[in-house]
C-alpha cells in the first residue's frame, strides 16, 4: 500500500477567482488541530464557516459529535449552508455524519466531505492494558469509506490507517470485500501540516550559549517517553557534560513524575520549565535552544520539533514513526544510541544550525509551501 504525496504536479494552474465557503467541523479543538485549522484560515483564502467544541473527552467526541453538529448546521438558515466543502478532522464520525444530512432540508449531497487525519486509532497507544479500541477504529475506518477525500498529516499515518483498515477486513472471514483498502488508498493523500515559520521572524532569540541548551517541547504524557529522556541527561552529567535545560509542552492534572523529580534535581540547570500561553513567548524560548530531542513512542507527525528546528535547534530523533521520513538520516538515532548521539554532539559542538540548512529542513512543511497542495484538496472538482 503506497500513500501518494499531493505535490505540484498534481495541481491545477491557476488561483480561484470566486471565494469558495468551507465549513469546518472540528470536536476537538485544541492542540496540533487548532493550530492546523488557524494557519488553514490565515493561508488559504475562503469564507469560514467554523463549528467546534473543545478539545477533551475524545471517545464522547467521537461517538457524539455528529449529531450535535448535525444541530448546529440545521439551525443555520437556508441562505448560509451554501458551502463549497465541508472539512472534518478524525473524531468526527463522518458515516453518522452524512447518513444525518439528509434529515436537513434543502441539504445539496453534492457537496464533498474531506477529513484530514492528523491521527488514526488503529496504532494510538491505550492507556490500560488490554483496553478494546475497536468501536474507535471502526469509527476511523468508516469515516474513510464515508468521506469523498481523505488526507494524512504523514505517509506514516496513512500507511499505518491502511494497514488497520486491512486487519479489519480480514478479521471479518465471513463477510468479502475485495477492493475496499485500494478504493481508501485512491482518495487519499499526504499533506504536511502547514507551519507559519514567518512568525519566528523578527522574535530576538538567545543564539548562541556558552553553555548548550536541551530543549523538551513535547506533551507531558507517558506515551512521548519523558523517562527515556531524563535517564539520558543524568547519563550525559555523569560522562562530564554541562548542558542546561528548557523543559516546554502541555502538562495536565496527571503527569509523569520524572518531570516533577527532573525540576527537583536538575534544578540548577533548567532555564524554564512549564507550558507558555503566549506563541510568541514559546518560539523565543526555542531559539534560546541548541538541541531539540524526541524519545517519543507515538508521533504521527512532530509538529514540535518542526517548530523547533525553524527556530535554529539541532533535532536529535529516534529512528521510528514519522521521522524517518520527514528528517535526514543524521538527525536519527537507533535503540539504546541517544546517549552516545548526544554526547558526541556536546563534545564536538557540532549542533550549531546554519541558516541555509534550518531553511533545507523546514521549507517542505511551510505554508508557503503547502498553500497550493491544500487548495487542490479542498477544492477538487468545485467550479468557480
Amino acid at each position: 500500500m503506497k500513500c501518494s504525496m499531493l505535490n505540484r504536479s498534481n495541481i491545477a494552474e491557476g488561483r480561484d477567482s470566486i471565494v469558495k465557503h468551507i465549513l469546518i467541523l472540528e470536536p476537538y479543538y485544541g492542540g496540533s488541530h487548532k493550530f492546523f485549522l488557524k494557519g488553514l484560515q490565515k493561508n488559504i483564502r475562503a469564507e469560514y464557516t467554523v463549528f467546534s467544541l473543545p478539545a477533551r473527552k475524545w471517545k464522547m467526541r467521537m461517538q457524539l459529535s455528529a449529531p450535535w453538529f448535525i444541530k448546529k448546521i440545521g439551525d443555520l438558515p437556508p441562505s448560509k449552508r451554501d458551502f463549497d466543502v465541508v472539512l472534518c478532522s478524525t473524531f468526527v464520525d463522518v458515516a453518522v455524519l452524512k447518513a444525518l444530512l439528509v434529515n436537513i432540508t434543502g441539504w445539496d449531497r453534492k457537496i464533498p466531505i474531506v477529513t484530514y487525519f492528523h491521527e488514526n486509532q488503529f496504532i494510538y497507544p491505550q492507556q490500560n492494558v488490554g483496553e478494546n479500541n475497536f468501536q474507535f477504529t471502526s469509527i476511523n475506518f468508516n469515516s474513510g469509506m464515508a468521506s469523498d477525500r481523505i488526507a494524512f498529516n504523514s505517509s506514516f499515518n496513512c500507511a499505518s490507517f491502511l494497514a488497520g483498515c486491512q486487519r479489519i477486513i480480514k478479521s471479518a472471514t465471513d463477510m468479502k470485500m475485495a477492493n475496499v483498502v485500494a478504493q481508501l488508498e485512491a482518495k487519499s493523500s499526504v499533506i504536511y501540516p502547514g507551519i507559519d515559520f514567518d512568525e519566528f521572524n523578527g522574535i530576538k532569540g538567545g543564539k548562541k550559549n556558552d553553555i548548550p541548551v536541551i530543549v523538551w517541547n513535547h506533551r507531558w504524557e507517558h506515551d512521548k517517553n519523558p523517562e527515556e529522556f531524563f535517564k539520558a541527561l543524568l547519563e550525559l552529567e555523569a560522562l562530564g557534560h554541562d548542558f542546561r535545560l528548557i523543559i516546554l509542552g502541555q502538562s495536565f492534572k496527571n503527569y509523569p513524575e520524572c518531570f516533577t523529580w527532573a525540576r527537583q534535581y536538575l534544578s540548577q540547570k533548567i532555564i524554564h520549565s512549564g507550558f507558555v500561553e503566549s506563541y510568541l513567548q514559546y518560539v523565543a524560548l526555542l531559539q534560546q535552544g541548541d538541541i531539540v530531542v524526541s524519545t517519543a513512542l507515538h508521533e504521527f507527525f512532530g509538529i514540535a520539533i518542526v517548530e523547533a528546528v525553524g527556530a535554529g535547534c539541532y533535532p536529535v530523533l529516534p529512528n521510528r514513526l514519522s521521522y524517518p521520513e520527514l528528517f535526514s538520516p543524521k538527525y536519527l538515532y537507533n535503540e539504546g544510541e541517544l546517549v552516545a548521539m548526544l554526547s558526541n554532539l556536546l563534545s564536538s559542538k557540532s549542533f550549531r544550525l546554519s541558516s541555509h540548512t534550518k531553511e533545507t529542513i523546514t521549507e517542505k512543511f511551510s505554508w508557503n509551501s503547502l498553500q497550493e497542495q491544500y487548495r487542490s484538496w479542498l477544492f477538487k472538482g468545485v467550479n468557480g
